[in-house]
């Protein structure tokens, strides 16, 4: 207490001045119109700038949500695009039930973060918080912002695993889009930013910076989705096809929000493959009833 008094007593002089300046400035500022209107104006310049600097603050910490708003509304926008591709294509095949109803198609997406990612191993995953609790399902295909991130090959009721398309056990069946040309995409294991494009017809003519896109030849992705670019050849070990080094569109060093795309023609897609299989398998092998009578003759011969 004793150095409070001792500091106000040391300083009297300066603390009378200000009260003084204080009560000066405000008998000025409140008889007197043209001041108080040249304070008014200061204050408000003040205010504005310190609003100002608050709302670029808060904006910051909202980016986040922001950011995720962005991703859903591309999505849907994705969605729409795919959708609207493929009824022009039925159009053109003259189906006399089809419709430009976006909300028909047979894609949808659901939304996920990633919570885990790896590019410099060599069989590289990724971890996603959405599972079979969100309708994630194995063999969904998953896309980001940029472009096809991988394949669903594992999952929980809250959680689901990716093949990362920098995984050489997956293979992208993949098309130029100048072209029409389709073969497979698989990573070579040396960077994370490239690929190869496989099984390519020899004689292709292509040229840096052409598009390859989604082939639309499986039940995961939905043809035309962003893959990456062509940055040139890469050596192949078989002389009868070509092989392209590919540029990936998605940034598998900053993934962040990803889209799980579902299909809801994949389940009768998946049961027609498997009648197919099976009535090949019937038709290749021979009657046992036969085998065993053919035994049978053989033995008595």
């Amino acid at each position: 207490m004793n150095n409070l008094l001792n500091f106000f007593a040391k300083h009297s002089a300066w603390l009378v001045f200000t009260l003084y300046a204080v009560l000066s400035c405000v008998l000025l500022f409140r008889n007197n119109p043209y001041q108080q209107s040249v304070y008014l104006t200061s204050a408000n310049s003040a205010t504005s700038a310190v609003y100002g600097m608050l709302y670029t603050v808060s904006s910051y910490f909202h980016l986040k949500d922001i950011n995720e708003e962005l991703m859903k509304h591309n999505g849907e926008l994705e969605m729409e695009v795919i959708a609207l591709k493929e009824q022009l294509g039925a159009i053109a095949l003259q189906t006399p039930d089809s419709t430009l109803d976006p909300s028909l198609s047979r894609f949808h997406f659901v939304q996920a973060h990633v919570i885990s990612n790896s590019v410099v191993q060599p069989y590289n995953y990724i971890t996603i918080d959405r599972g079979t609790a969100s309708g994630i399902r194995p063999e969904m295909g998953v896309v980001d912002q940029n472009g096809v991130v991988g394949i669903v090959n594992a999952v929980g009721p809250h959680s689901a695993r990716i093949i990362s398309l920098l995984n050489p056990n997956m293979k992208l069946s993949c098309k130029l889009k100048n072209g029409d040309y389709f073969g497979a995409l698989v990573w070579d294991g040396k960077s994370p930013q490239y690929a190869v494009l496989e099984e390519l017809p020899k004689h292709i003519k292509y040229t840096k910076g052409d598009t390859v896109l989604t082939s639309g030849y499986s039940a995961v992705f939905p043809e035309g989705l962003m893959v990456g670019i062509v940055e040139g050849s890469a050596r192949g070990d078989k002389e009868s096809f070509a092989n392209l080094k590919v540029r990936l569109s998605a940034n598998f060093s900053q993934l962040n929000t990803v889209h799980v795309i579902s299909n809801d023609m994949a389940d009768e897609l998946k049961r027609l493959q498997a009648t197919d299989d099976n009535a090949t398998n019937r038709a290749i092998r021979p009657n046992e009833a036969e085998v065993a009578k053919q035994r049978q003759n053989n033995q008595q011969q």
